[in-house]
């Protein structure tokens, strides 16, 4: 790309303080960090596409903040916590207009989480985003998707079916005029990792996943690499008012949580036993946890709906499914 070094200097470079373990961020061919002793290093790379994963003609500060937001996402779901990223950016030209809101977007959410950026590389094509996270956990500590037990509850973070719902408006403009349509919108773009509460349930949550295909798919990762089945009842999952009027009825919203990709959202299980001191460690955190099911050994996912089996035929979300 042409002045591609130009570009990395006046957008990438000393744009945030530099961590402690940051040894050399930038300026030669590697970067250099520094691991604290008795930690693992949790990495996850992300590929952002236009037009998969964000229109074009988005604003560009919402791209850069789901873009980073999912990676982090990665991380909080292995009870992580964030330090260095690196990121490579394809775009067909340099368009400065552009890339000013994306960076400012990027920077704010990075210094929000403690992430330094550390690396990467810029080039010519299609405009899409790859990102590498790493971060920190004690060894031994890490959440995993294979420790679900017969008996354990399942949890989950926030509210479901948001951002569901704002990919509809930004698919069909005709949904702009619906209850809430710009409010969800947003939330599709906006979404908070939720690192405080995947770092405060190390020792004490058998599994974790964060939702980025919907909780079908992704409490379905968690029941396969453990082993075991679950019950789900619907009338539990934690619904917002914008929402319910956004789409005209419970067990349409109901059905939107269970499918809306790319929420990043925990989902995890916790023993009965460990359930007091799940609460205790989450008290000074302000995000809603809601129990939404138990763990079984039926060896399936069972809906149900006030104890009535349901036959709802749901699948999560599909980057590559054309809509």
């Amino acid at each position: 790309m042409s002045g591609e070094f130009n570009l990395i200097e006046k957008y990438f470079v000393d744009q945030q303080a530099q961590r402690s373990d940051v040894v050399l961020a930038a300026g030669d061919d590697c970067a250099l960090v520094s691991a604290p002793v008795g930690s693992l290093i949790a990495i996850s790379t992300d590929t952002l596409v236009a037009g998969t994963h964000f229109l074009a003609s988005a604003n560009p500060r919402w791209v850069a903040h789901k873009a980073l937001a999912s990676n982090i996402s990665d991380l909080a779901a292995m009870g992580a916590t964030p330090a260095w990223v690196s990121f490579a950016l394809t775009m067909p030209e340099i368009d400065e207009i552009w890339l000013a809101p994306f960076c400012e977007g990027f920077f704010a959410l990075a210094d929000q989480y403690g992430l330094q950026l550390i690396g990467g590389d810029t080039t010519k094509g299609p405009l899409s985003l790859t990102l590498t996270v790493q971060g920190l956990v004690p060894q031994g500590e890490a959440l995993l998707r294979s420790g679900a037990q017969v008996g354990d509850g399942i949890y989950v973070t926030g509210l479901l079916g948001d951002s569901q719902a704002g990919l509809d408006v930004i698919l069909d403009k005709s949904n702009a005029t619906k209850p809430f349509a710009s409010e969800l919108e947003k939330r599709h773009y906006l979404s908070t990792p939720r690192t405080q509460v995947g770092e405060a349930l190390r020792g004490i949550a058998s599994a974790a996943i964060d939702i980025s295909d919907g909780v079908i798919s992704d409490l379905g990762h968690i029941l396969k690499r453990s082993g075991v089945g679950a019950q789900v009842e619907v009338e539990q999952l934690p619904l917002s008012q914008p929402l319910l009027e956004f789409v005209g009825s419970s067990p349409q919203a109901q059905q939107y949580a269970l499918t809306s990709g790319e929420e990043y959202e925990l989902c995890f299980t916790v023993p009965d036993s460990r359930e007091d001191a799940m609460w205790q460690a989450l008290q000074d955190i302000d995000c809603q946890i809601t129990r939404i099911g138990t763990i079984n050994d039926d060896d399936k996912l069972r809906l149900t709906l006030d104890g009535q089996d349901l036959a709802w035929q749901l699948s999560g979300y599909d980057h590559f499914k054309t809509n």
